[in-house]
């Protein structure tokens, strides 16, 4: 159903605030399954006391707006929840009024529906849909008259040495129920919802008045060592719960009148029967559409004679339930009750097994809660990450994931989406390139095998190559997809930014003519297995600033080759770097074998992955004979453009001196 499929969420923030629990003591800590499994025993043996317990709480969250408002008015809290609670059970006592009307008065027009259903089941049984319906029955009756034959002859024969025996009528007269059986008779069907009702109405009663006690308890117990962070983060999440359940039932009340309205202009008996059990189903995950359109539709074909009632019907049905669940839903709040599609199946499945019927209707609202607390509460975060809606990796972790599988397609596919949100630049420098930077420490680690690296290596230069062609440009707003993708259906800001990350770089035609030569810049890759990788994206983000760029390998600068090296036209020299282990000294030997060879050239340096004390410390940085360091690609970028601009300076002033006579 539209209601609980889709992905964005206004219930918790982009960053929630985490709480940390409070302190346990160690005696008390017994294993995460064991406790699980009492949890669900106690929730299964004790589902009479707890299913009015979670219906209460429910409740509590959509009049807990309505209280709010009393108590704005001055009304004090007794009176305020007072009114909450009686205008509540007067309304469900309305609601259950009119359902038990609407039934009795179909269930006295069912013998003048079975006319009409005869008469359709006739015609269709004329046609040629008959003649399978008749070839079926006979072939029932072929089985049903030979085993009734097996029987009569595996039983004797009856004996002629005596006269048959008439078998006894006996008839036997039931005793006439009394006064009081035949009130227990008729009551106690009604009993048992009649209790559940009071108990849930006097649970919500306590709940609303003692909602500043239970805040405190529910703090203390999920962690009291900071209070404002917890106090903050639980009242935030109670604010969205509410938000959210009064926007749901409100839409899913709207919808049930909207549905009634159209059956009753349609013709359709009891609509007002159909439209409460529309908005109730809508409720349910996935069935609830099927369902609210099932039973009209059947009485639909029962009253008419002909087929037009039962299309007009399906026509309402497949008009609201897409209007409401792809336009009016995702203006009201997002689209998405915050769980992945799988939560939403495995959490109907268990509710209903738990608690049968009624875990079905509240099985979406539970894990909903559920999945708010893991977003605020560090012990429950597995609860999130199992049930939410958020990616369980981000997309960097996403980005270098697919690259590590080796499965190029989904490299691209992930490019695709997430550039829809993204400019080109943006997206190399803060999910590619702190991919490469995850790579690099594995490689570190001596767990990438050669065949992997070189998959990787395949899967970059397939993804660079792709990307050769696309602008970098600020993308259109509104890709809700991407949205979702790289922040996880929060609804917060992308992962990496819409604009270039030079967006006040000039032109690519006003750029100087020598930088504008091929091999102005010589993009250097360092000895890692991603650096060559690395210098090529670095030299096709210049290239699109009009500067003139050359990858080199590293074996071309190497120490037994780099006599031979011929830096052309070159005016700038960066080195990429993203590897570790014994960068510095690495690296301060290859800056000192090209200063040799092209001493007239700055030298930048970019070493992502070294350790935060060589990138912070402005002496090691200087051991490192370089003229600039970068730690970024846009850094390296704005650091070519500066050397540009310095560069091309003289140059015009030269030109001037030149012009000027005499």
């Amino acid at each position: 159903m539209a209601t609980n499929t889709s992905p964005a969420t206004p219930l918790a923030p982009p960053r929630p605030t985490r709480i940390t629990a409070a302190e346990t003591p160690k005696a008390a800590l017994t294993s995460p399954i064991t406790v699980g499994a009492v949890i669900i025993a106690i929730l299964y043996f004790g589902r009479e006391m707890f299913i009015p317990i979670a219906i209460a709480v429910l409740l509590s969250f959509v009049l807990g707006p309505l209280v709010d408002l009393l108590r704005r008015l001055n009304l004090g809290r007794i009176v305020a929840v007072g009114i909450s609670v009686v205008l509540t059970l007067g309304i469900v006592a309305a609601l259950a009024t009119l359902i038990g009307v609407q039934v009795a008065d179909l269930a006295r027009d069912v013998p003048r529906y079975r006319g009409t259903i005869e008469r359709k089941v006739e015609g269709l049984r004329r046609s040629g849909l008959g003649q399978v319906t008749d070839y079926v029955a006979n072939i029932g009756r072929a089985i049903h008259q030979a085993g009734n034959g097996g029987e009569a002859a595996d039983k004797p024969a009856p004996s002629a040495a005596g006269p048959e025996r008439q078998p006894v009528l006996v008839e036997v007269k039931e005793r006439q129920p009394g006064p009081i059986e035949t009130a227990s008779a008729l009551l106690s069907p009604t009993l048992q919802p009649l209790a559940t009702t009071g108990i849930v109405f006097v649970v919500l009663l306590f709940i609303l008045m003692q909602r500043e006690d239970l805040r405190d308890r529910m703090i203390r117990l999920a962690g009291s060592s900071d209070l404002h962070r917890t106090t903050v983060a639980m009242d935030d999440a109670a604010r969205r719960l509410s938000r959210y359940f009064v926007m749901q039932l409100a839409l899913n009340a709207a919808f049930g009148l909207f549905t009634g309205i159209g059956l009753y202009l349609i013709g359709v008996p009891n609509p007002v029967l159909w439209g409460i059990f529309s908005a109730l189903m809508r409720f349910v995950p996935y069935a609830g559409a099927f369902l609210s359109a099932l039973f009209p539709l059947a009485l639909a074909a029962a009253v008419d004679p002909g087929w037009s009632t039962v299309i007009a019907t399906a026509i309402l049905f497949l008009v609201l339930e897409p209007l409401t669940g792809q336009i009016v839903e995702p203006m009201l709040y997002g689209h998405s009750t915050g769980l992945s599609p799988f939560a939403v199946l495995v959490s109907a499945l268990f509710w209903t097994w738990l608690w049968g019927p009624v875990g079905l209707l509240l099985s979406t609202p539970l894990t909903v809660c559920l999945v708010v607390l893991g977003r605020h509460v560090d012990r429950l975060e597995f609860l999130d990450v199992l049930f939410g809606d958020r990616p369980a990796l981000t997309p960097v972790e996403n980005f270098y994931q697919r690259i590590l599988a080796d499965d190029p397609e989904e490299v691209q596919e992930h490019a695709d989406l997430i550039l829809q949100e993204c400019s080109l630049s943006a997206y190399y420098d803060e999910v590619v390139m702190k991919g490469l930077e995850l790579a690099a420490r594995d490689a570190a680690r001596g767990v990438l095998t050669p065949e992997q690296k070189n998959d990787i290596r395949a899967s970059l230069a397939g993804l660079i190559d792709e990307l050769a062609e696309r602008a970098d440009e600020t993308p259109e707003p509104g890709a809700s997809a991407a949205r979702r993708l790289v922040t996880g259906g929060s609804g917060g800001e992308p992962a990496c930014g819409r604009e270039p990350i030079v967006p006040d770089a000039p032109p690519p035609e006003a750029m100087p003519e020598p930088w504008g030569r091929e091999g102005a810049v010589l993009c250097i890759a360092g000895r890692g297995f991603v650096d060559g990788a690395a210098a090529r994206i670095l030299a096709q983000l210049l290239a699109r600033r009009g500067i003139g760029t050359r990858v080199v390998a590293f074996s071309e600068v190497a120490r037994a080759n780099v006599e031979a090296f011929e830096p052309g036209p070159a005016r700038m020299v960066c080195i990429i770097s993203l590897a570790i282990s014994g960068e510095p000294t690495h690296l301060r030997r290859l800056v000192a074998r090209l200063k040799k060879r092209m001493p007239r050239l700055p030298i930048a340096v970019g070493l992502w992955r070294a350790d935060d004390e060589i990138l912070g410390d402005a002496a090691q940085q200087a051991a490192l004979g370089a003229d600039t360091h970068v730690v970024s690609l846009r850094s390296a970028v704005e650091a070519v453009l500066a050397m540009a601009r310095d560069d091309a300076a003289p140059l015009s002033a030269g030109e001037r001196s030149l012009a000027q006579p005499g």
